[in-house]
């Protein structure tokens, strides 16, 4: 139980879920029956001092451990793919432990079994030499399939889903699906008109599956909900998309703070995440909702008679490739370029007020998509120490002020060269703080702004790179202000193709 940091995890969870069928004996299983009673102190102290001893490692001891990673990623982080050396995603797997899941899962404190080589599948040429299983062991299949892009496969035991290693996104393969995706979205910007006129006519259509379909569509464009896809009931956690949404998840208020035909949305989406909105919305997509909600109670489905699949269906028989997730990457992409079109000074020269213009588009995207975050615990004390810094700034730009103008006095009255190199120098010294305190009151804002915003998820997933390649060249930023290390491997494809040109 110590190894597998079973009881730690149980101790936050207070949540037995059958787990003690798989790792206690009968007479645990009859004397441990309420884990609130239960001493975890010696557990968690034992966990406390290996950080601690970790945390106390000398240098050499952590250069050691860097050899040995580095050593590990060698021999399994690649692989011969087409006669190119590529690099592989994460190749260590899963410890054992306890699941969690996304806010309130109802398979919460179930345990994740030990992966073991009878477990998995490995997928490689024939011809290349197969990885040797752990001695005493042996794979579950080894298999040479051309048509997938997964190395190893397993099925997890708590929610018997596939799992995979792939390579790693900043591989050839990768970029080249990653190019796709965007250029789908790319396409759809000459045809979302048609496409808008085609729903927009179809929200009076006599068939009721059309109507919801119409409405369906008309909230993925406009308001970039997921489609949402079907779950077996107690799987896993109650969470929806557009196509799932159910009565209950939506309020109709036909005047509401001044604004005509409001719909309330509230319900859990993709990880739990709650989506809350108020949204005014066409008379007739308003009509139609109340016709949706008529004789229903608050379980029934909205788009009874409209799924996912359906959706979809639909929507490639408009364009090749065009699915619901589509119009959620293009709307971000748009906005992300609209806002910038609209915050970025070209005459401004100070970088840092670049970013900060660059980082409140992509807000703007983060909020359209709902990627929000919690505050982080320590947000109070890091804006302090922030807020000091800048403090301090001002203060010395004040005493550099004073200084200057004390050798701006003393270069008139003796008009040496020492005296008048002073003078400069003490300028230059005022104009380099004032450029440090206005990097640092740009951060500070940028971090207020930022603390319930998660703004990596659009970046990786919904924006396409060559927006933001584009416009760092175009307006002198180092793309490395906008894309860390991780981001700029992922979309090393398009910092190579793209110039300050560049049309999306």
């Amino acid at each position: 139980i110590v190894e597998h940091f079973v009881t730690i995890q149980l101790f936050r969870l207070k949540k037995f879920n059958k787990w003690e069928v798989q790792v206690m004996n009968k007479q645990e299983r009859s004397t441990i029956t309420d884990l609130g009673k239960c001493n975890f102190r010696d557990v968690c102290s034992y966990f406390q001092q290996k950080s601690e001893e970790r945390k106390a490692r000398s240098k050499e001891e952590k250069q050691e451990e860097k050899k040995k990673n580095e050593a590990l990623i060698e021999e399994f982080g690649f692989c011969d793919w087409d006669g190119h050396r590529e690099k592989i995603g994460n190749f260590r797997l899963e410890p054992p432990g306890l699941f969690r899941g996304r806010g309130n899962h109802p398979k919460m404190g179930k345990l994740k079994k030990r992966i073991i080589p009878e477990n998995i599948t490995i997928n490689c040429s024939k011809n290349s030499k197969i990885p040797k299983p752990p001695a005493g062991h042996k794979w579950k299949e080894v298999r040479h399939d051309n048509a997938v892009t997964w190395l190893v496969s397993w099925t997890e035991n708590v929610q018997n889903q596939n799992k995979y290693i792939m390579l790693n996104p900043s591989s050839r393969v990768k970029g080249e699906k990653d190019w796709q995706k965007y250029e789908v979205a790319r396409n759809l910007k000459s045809k979302v008109d048609r496409i808008r006129e085609d729903y927009m006519r179809d929200l009076k259509s006599d068939e009721m599956m059309v109507r919801q379909r119409a409405v369906a569509l008309y909230f993925i464009d406009k308001l970039a909900l997921r489609a949402g896809n079907e779950k077996e009931d107690g799987e896993s956690a109650d969470t929806v998309g557009c196509c799932s949404l159910r009565c209950e998840h939506i309020k109709l208020h036909k005047h509401l703070d001044g604004k005509d035909f409001i719909v309330e949305f509230d319900f859990l989406g993709k990880d739990s995440i709650r989506y809350y909105n108020k949204v005014p919305v066409l008379k007739q997509v308003f009509k139609n909702l109340v016709l949706f909600t008529e004789n229903k109670e608050g379980p029934d489905d909205l788009f009874d008679r409209l799924n996912t699949s359906t959706l979809n269906k639909y929507l490639n028989s408009l364009m090749d490739g065009l699915t619901a997730k589509v119009f959620r990457t293009y709307n971000a992409s748009i906005t992300l370029l609209n806002q910038l079109l609209e915050l970025t000074d070209p005459d401004d020269e100070n970088v840092a007020s670049k970013i900060l213009s660059y980082n409140r588009a992509n807000r703007a995207v983060a909020v359209l998509c709902n990627h929000q975050r919690a505050a982080p615990k320590n947000f109070s004390e890091q804006m302090g120490r922030m807020n000091e810094k800048i403090e301090k700034k001002q203060r010395d730009i004040q005493d550099a002020k004073q200084e200057t103008k004390s050798a701006k006095s003393d270069y008139k009255h003796n008009k040496s060269e020492a005296k008048r190199k002073a003078y400069e120098g003490k300028k230059k010294k005022v104009e380099r703080l004032q450029e440090q305190l206005i990097k640092l009151e740009v951060q500070a804002t940028d971090k207020e702004e930022n603390k319930e915003i998660a703004l990596g998820t659009s970046k990786l997933n919904y924006l396409d790179p060559r927006i933001t390649v584009a416009w760092c060249k175009k307006y002198s930023v180092p793309i490395e202000k906008c894309y860390n290390k991780t981001q700029r491997d992922k979309f090393a494809w398009a910092i190579a193709m793209v110039d300050d040109t560049y049309v999306f």
